[in-house]
This record gives C-alpha cells, structure tokens and sequence, in this order.
C-alpha cells in the first residue's frame, strides 16, 4: 500500500516542518515536498504549510511508503540504475493509490532522495533511469530536457512497411471524447519519429519496427504510427472506437474481448535501448526481455 495516512499526537507548539522533522522523522526535504504537495494537514483536515505553528490536535500526514516484490536493476553504479520495467506495471502512483509501481522498488531499494529520470507507459516494456541522489537527478533530468539520450523501441505493427519512414507530425491533447489521447495537429508541438521496418510477418500481416523518438511527447510513438495508418498491435487506445476506449479505460473490457479488438493482450511496445554520457563514460544498454 504506498500511500499511507498517518497521525501523529502534539505534544508542544512548533513550526510544522519542525514537527515533520522531530516527531514523525522525516528528513528536511521530504517534509518540504509533502507540505508543497499539500499531504500534510491538521485535525481539521486543513491544509497546513511552511511556517505555521501546530499547537494541539494530530497531524495527518499522507506518505509514500515503499514495498517490494523483488524487481532488480538491470544496472547501477553510485549514482543511478536501470530496471527493465514488464508491461503492466505503473512507473508512478497516483495519490491514495494502493496499487504497486516501480517506484515502489526504487525508493524500496536506495531511498525516499531516489526518483525516476524519465517515464513510459504502463503497457509498455523495457528500460526506465532512475537516479539515486538529487546530483544525478539534476544532471540526467537536464540532459533528457536537452536530448542529449538515444532511446529505440520495437514495436509490432500492423500491415506492412517496406520503407524507413520520419514521422515529422505535431501533436497536442485530442479533442475527442477521450482525455488521455493525443493527436497530430498543425497546432500541436513539434515531434519526430523515425519508423524503421526490421521484418514482416506475411501470416499476421504485421511488421515488427524500431522507432526512434527525436521528441518526448506524450504517447508519441503510438500516435504517429497511427497517424501513417500502422497501429501498434494491442494498443487499446488508438485507432479504434471512442466507445470501446472509453470502456477499457473503466476497466469494462475482458482480457478475451481486448485480444479480438486489439491484436493482443498487451501494448507491442518496448523500449529495448538506452545510450547516454554520465560523468565523462558512454553507456549503452539493450533490454534482456524477450520482446527485445
């Protein structure tokens, strides 16, 4: 359960991040982050933050409390590591949330100071960064905002592609009935993918492909292999009715019904290769999952 509501009894006035820090032994930056992110308040549910004094009552704090299920990195030095994430697992709770993620494993394993680098979807497969203090998390986030990482995934999709293809379509949020999609837009932001066909499998009529993300938008790889008329075999978002979407979103699909509609159990994308510069060393990394 990462999410957990806690109370703690005050004994004698003092500034509630002093309170976080003495009584419920959190560290100096924690105790910032949850009363920035408004996951501290008084015995009358009222929001409390930096600088006011507690005096009577309870403190009500909402924290992160890490379990694990024994996911390792695939790699790790002092500053970072790298798990190679299945299909399924969510990267990041949502609050209150009492589902199992990979930050679970990540905080579990180096500490409440280690967060995750960068993001991918819950459906899709391979290599997630993590950092394991706040130096690296500085470096590697600016170096991910700068694009200075190659990322490839491989992704089966449908019909055939004979020909390397660049993506070079804008995307911005849909404005359809779906909130979670994106679309190509002229109006969007810019975004790049290179579609490159690796083989086709004649019988399924699919093509299995690297795609090269040049941007980071939001579901971008699936929506431009869409937007060429080549969805992702299993994605049960795009290119299929709002109606369906919107009830597998609310959890009314059978596992037998998504397979007929969509191809597949899963979303056929994964995030098979990683190369960066850290500290003056080049590392490249291929996922070791099958997919791969």
């Amino acid at each position: 359960m990462p999410y957990v509501l806690k109370q703690y009894d005050v004994v004698k006035a003092e500034k509630v991040e002093d309170f976080l820090v003495n009584v419920v032994d959190l560290s100096e930056t924690l105790a910032h982050s949850l009363l920035q992110k408004c996951r501290i308040v008084d015995h009358k549910k009222r929001r409390l933050q930096k600088g006011q004094t507690v005096r009577n009552g309870h403190v009500e704090v909402l924290i992160f409390e890490a379990i694990t299920k024994g996911l390792s990195p695939l790699f790790q030095t002092e500053h970072f590591a790298l798990f190679d994430k299945p299909s399924g697992l969510l990267v990041h709770p949502t609050t209150r949330s009492k589902k199992y993620t990979l930050l679970d494993e990540i905080r579990y394993q180096f500490g409440d100071d280690a967060s995750l680098v960068h993001r991918i979807d819950a459906e899709t497969s391979g290599l997630i960064l993590v950092s394991k203090n706040g130096y690296a998390q500085y470096i590697l986030k600016e170096m991910f905002a700068k694009k200075e990482f190659v990322k490839k995934y491989k992704a089966f999709v449908e019909k055939e592609i004979k020909e390397e293809i660049l993506v070079d379509k804008k995307i911005t949020h849909s404005n359809g009935l779906i909130n979670l999609k994106m679309q190509t837009s002229p109006n969007g932001k810019e975004s790049s993918t290179l579609i490159r066909p690796l083989s086709y499998d004649k019988e399924k009529n699919q093509t299995l492909v690297e795609a090269i993300p040049y941007t980071g938008r939001q579901h971008q790889i699936r929506v431009h292999l869409d937007s060429i008329g080549h969805r992702i075999v299993g994605d049960p978002i795009y290119g299929l009715d709002e109606s369906f979407v919107d009830d597998f979103l609310n959890h009314k699909i059978q596992n037998d019904e998504r397979i007929k509609i969509t191809g597949d159990a899963r979303l056929m994308l994964h995030a098979y290769y990683l190369e960066f510069t850290f500290l003056n060393r080049t590392y490249k990394f291929c996922s070791k999952q099958e997919f791969c």
